[in-house]
Formats: structure tokens, C-alpha cells, sequence
């Protein structure tokens, strides 16, 4: 009788202490071995005009805020930040092509350790497969740019 009543007990006090999952803050994703991550990902993203008299800007399908919730969620699954700490605001130039393709990503500005975490990036948006909707001038496909702001942090921490 005793036996049954601790494990009932204890099995209470596991479930008063758990963690509620709806009030975590999911913009710190991963707790690696070294770096906790933060990503905000700034809204609206800014398109490159293109000089043209009737010109539509890329659109991608469910708009910015979908874009945004799988760059988020890929940023969370594929940097590799074990080989850089930083800090800060960033500007990420999606280049498009005219099928809506996305053929190359420029970051800025450029820190010490931040060529690392650029190619990672560029890793991560071309693992994206959906395409975006291409800009068009005077009802043509053309060939345009992104750009996405967002503020990085990386914190190391020593977990030994």
C-alpha cells in the first residue's frame, strides 16, 4: 500500500512540475551543446523595385507571414552555430530569378564569423522547395530581389 501511494505521489508531482508547452517562447529553438538561439525575422520584407511602368513584386504562396514560419522553421533545423557566436541585426538579399527560384542569398553586414553563418543561410533558403511567385513588368517574368531583416542572436554557453 505504501509502494502504490509514493508512485501515485510522485507521479503527481511530475505532472504539477512539467512544462506547460503553450507558454514557451519558441523564438528560442535550440539548446545545442554550445549556442541557444534566438531569431526574429522582421516583417515586411522590402522588395528591390524594378524600374518598369506596371511592375508586380514576387509574391510567395500564403504571403510573408508563411514565408516567415518556414524560414523560422528551417533556420531552427539546419544552422549549424556550433562554429559561430554572434549578434545583431541582419539583411539577407533573396535573389530570384525569372521563375521565382531563388538562386542566390547575400547577407550583411559581414562580421568576424559571419561568412560561416551566411552559407548556412544560403543552405538553408535553397532547402525551402516551394517557389515564389516571380515579379513581373508589364505582365513578363523578370528577375528580382529580397530582401529579409532579422535580428540573430547566439548565445554560447559552456554546458560541461
Amino acid at each position: 500500500m505504501k509502494t502504490i501511494f509514493l508512485f501515485l505521489a510522485i507521479c503527481v508531482a511530475n505532472f504539477s512540475f512539467a512544462q506547460d508547452q503553450e507558454d514557451r517562447d519558441d523564438s528560442f529553438i535550440r539548446d545545442s551543446n554550445k549556442n541557444l538561439l534566438k531569431i526574429d525575422i522582421k516583417e515586411p520584407f522590402m522588395q528591390v523595385a524594378v524600374k518598369c511602368n506596371d511592375f508586380k513584386p514576387a509574391a510567395f504562396e500564403g504571403g510573408v507571414a508563411a514565408y516567415k514560419t518556414v524560414l523560422n522553421k528551417y533556420m531552427f533545423a539546419y544552422l549549424n552555430s556550433d562554429f559561430y557566436a554572434l549578434t545583431g541585426d541582419f539583411v539577407f538579399t533573396l535573389v530570384l530569378d525569372a521563375k521565382g527560384k531563388v538562386v542566390d542569398v547575400k547577407g550583411m553586414p559581414k562580421v568576424p564569423n559571419s561568412e560561416v553563418f551566411f552559407d548556412d543561410m544560403q543552405y538553408v533558403v535553397r532547402r525551402i522547395k516551394k517557389n515564389w511567385t516571380p515579379a513581373s513588368c508589364n505582365g513578363q517574368p523578370v528577375a528580382s530581389q529580397i530582401k529579409v531583416k532579422m535580428n540573430f542572436s547566439s548565445i554560447s554557453t559552456d554546458i560541461d
